[in-house]
């Protein structure tokens, strides 16, 4: 259905550094949005200068929290791990559930920024590094709880049920199937509909999108080989893993380049080899770190298939002295913006923020763990927001430039123009999906 309260709301203008400027009908939901902007750019730069790891954001979601209560939401925290669920009942409707992402990376920042962050932590192995908000969780956070408050400030303007998810652990691809096992949809309302949106170096003020798959499904692969170490003047009286390893390395690239269809689109890198202690000693084993990305369950399926079908093949025509080892760590599915709710939010969004400030995008082989909403049977979309100075976007395209992209420790968002558009996207996709008074 589509809302006639969002027409007109806000039309973008990239010349004034807020990144918007209001139209002349301003419906009261957004309206509110340049009195609470002061108050969302405090809380951004506290979230940012103080990331916390993956299954570490105790504080993260205690701050969440702790503002969601005051807002009025039923708050249920420590789910999955860190997770925090608000929810907010206003009335018979659709359920509505909006997700951001809480945690950090171990990364050292270097952006140079006032309220760069300086946190160092303990990792799970023990060992001291340097934190970062370098994926924009933080401003996935910020908006999310910008638009949780103007909608709890607006509840004549809606009619149903918000539901906020905070989420842990995304970027160990844990954090979602964490909160789904802990009962996130058994314990609180099941969403009719799943939202969430994520940064990338699009200039600050756009959306883009993708209908259908849209992020990679992700796995990390473990592989030992096992050979009969000796000495390296000797050879013949051992069976060197290393060769092993160099022969699966090269056998794996036919998986793609041979084993599958062109349009079916898979990533297959070997980022790890571990082996060996000094130049004249053969080693007993070696240990390779896979990465596979896919889009289709069943490309997935037929990849892993060969994999160890290759590692077995290698093993026993070098003479192994016992079977390989092969072992799926963790990983996540791909990404699939369900098409009909993708069209009806673009639908929405334009019309707040114009047509040319939204613009379909092609599929990317990075991998979110949003799909495990999606996979576990909620139409479910993710929209890319746009988070590089405008100009500095254009000049480096002029350029042939590299803009520096999330997991960067340069990566630092156009602040107030990319955190008011979130807040305006989110809020606007909210209302065309919750039911009208």
């Amino acid at each position: 259905m589509k809302n006639p309260h969002l027409l007109p709301l806000l039309l973008l203008s990239l010349a004034t550094p807020a990144g918007l400027a209001l139209a002349a009908e301003t419906p009261p939901v957004l309206g509110g949005l340049d009195a609470l902007y002061p108050d969302l750019d405090a809380l951004y730069r506290d979230l940012h200068q103080t990331p916390e790891l993956s299954n570490q954001e105790a504080k993260t979601s205690a701050k969440l929290a702790d503002r969601l209560r005051k807002l009025g939401f039923e708050v249920t925290t420590k789910v999955g791990g860190h997770g925090v669920v608000a929810v907010l009942r206003n009335g018979p409707g659709p359920t509505v559930m909006l997700r951001a992402d809480m945690d950090g990376l171990p990364v050292q920042e270097k952006t140079g920024l006032p309220y760069a962050s300086k946190a160092t932590v303990k990792d799970a192995a023990g060992a001291t590094t340097s934190v970062m908000h370098a994926c924009g969780h933080d401003v996935h956070m910020t908006a999310w709880m910008g638009t949780a408050t103007l909608l709890a400030h607006a509840k004549d303007r809606w009619k149903g049920t918000l539901m906020l998810v905070g989420q842990p652990a995304e970027e160990v691809a844990a954090g979602a199937r964490q909160m789904l096992q802990d009962g996130l949809f058994k314990r609180f309302p099941k969403p009719t509909h799943a939202l969430a949106l994520h940064v990338n170096t699009a200039p600050a003020g756009t959306v883009e999108y993708r209908a259908g798959y849209a992020l990679a499904g992700a796995d990390s692969i473990d592989i030992t080989l096992h050979g009969k170490g000796g000495h390296g003047a000797y050879p013949h009286a051992t069976v060197d893993p290393v060769v092993m390893a160099a022969r699966v390395v090269l056998s794996l690239q036919t998986l793609i380049s041979r084993e599958r269809h062109p349009l079916e689109p898979a990533v297959l890198t070997v980022g790890a080899i571990h082996g060996g202690t000094k130049n004249n000693i053969i080693p007993d084993d070696v240990k390779l770190q896979l990465t596979l990305r896919w889009y289709k369950p069943e490309v997935r399926k037929a990849l892993l298939d060969g994999i160890e079908r290759i590692v077995k093949a290698e093993a026993m025509a070098s003479g192994a002295p016992r079977p390989p080892e092969v072992t799926v760590t963790e990983g996540t599915p791909s990404v699939y913006n369900d098409p009909a709710l993708t069209q009806r939010l673009v639908g929405a969004v334009s019309r707040v923020l114009g047509e040319q400030q939204l613009q379909e995008t092609d599929p990317v082989m990075g991998g979110e763990d949003f799909a495990e909403y999606g996979r576990a049977g909620i139409p479910a979309v993710l929209l890319w927001l746009g988070s590089t100075e405008p100009q500095r976007h254009a000049q480096a395209k002029a350029k042939g430039q590299e803009l520096p992209s999330m997991h960067s420790p340069l990566f630092a968002p156009d602040r107030e123009r990319t955190l008011r558009t979130g807040v305006t996207t989110l809020t606007t996709a909210a209302l065309e999906l919750l039911d009208k008074p």
